[in-house]
C-alpha cells in the first residue's frame, strides 16, 4: 500500500494496529492468535480482565468509534452491557471463535465507516484523532495480550 494521502495513511496505520504487518511487533490480532478458550480465559488474579475480556473490549471500542463517526445511536454492540465484558460466561471454544468475529465484524465496520468518513468533502471534525487513538488502543492492547501471555507461561 503506497497511497500517503492522510486518509490512506490512517486507514493503513488501523490496520497495523490491528492485522496488518507492523515494525513494532503483533498487532492486536496476532496477539491472540493460536490461544485456546482455556488460554485466554486465564486471569492473573480474580480482579484483572483477561485475554478474552480485553479482545471484546477492543471489539466495543471500535465500535464506539464507529459510532461516533456516523452518528449512529448506541444498542447495536451484539453484547449488552459497555467497555468491559465479563468472559467466559460458558468456556468453550465455540464462544471463543464467535467473539473473536465479533471484534473481527467491528473492525471491517470501523474500517468502512472511516474510508466513508475520509473520503473527499467529508467534514474532519475529530475523524483524524479518533482514528489514531483507536489504532493505538489496538496496539496498546496487543502488548497487553502478549504480557498476560508471557505470565501464563505461554512463549508464543
Amino acid at each position: 500500500m503506497k497511497n500517503h494521502r492522510p486518509d490512506g495513511i490512517l486507514i493503513r496505520i488501523l490496520e497495523e494496529g490491528y492485522r496488518m504487518r507492523a515494525w513494532h511487533g503483533p498487532n492486536l490480532k496476532g496477539s491472540f492468535r493460536g490461544l485456546s478458550a482455556q488460554e485466554a480465559a486465564w486471569r492473573p488474579s480474580p480482579r484483572r480482565h483477561n485475554i478474552w475480556e480485553i479482545v471484546l473490549h477492543a471489539a466495543y471500542w471500535k465500535y464506539a468509534v464507529r459510532r461516533t463517526l456516523t452518528g449512529e445511536k448506541r444498542g447495536s454492540f451484539p453484547i449488552k452491557g459497555s467497555n468491559f465484558f465479563r468472559r467466559p460466561a460458558i468456556l468453550s471454544e465455540r464462544s471463543w471463535q464467535a467473539d473473536k468475529r465479533i471484534l473481527e465484524a467491528e473492525h471491517q465496520r470501523l474500517l468502512d465507516a472511516a474510508r466513508t468518513s475520509l473520503a473527499p468533502g467529508a467534514p474532519r471534525k475529530k475523524i483524524t484523532r479518533m482514528l489514531y487513538g483507536i489504532a493505538f488502543h489496538d496496539v496498546y492492547h496487543a502488548g497487553q495480550i502478549r504480557l498476560l501471555r508471557r505470565m501464563a507461561g505461554k512463549k508464543r
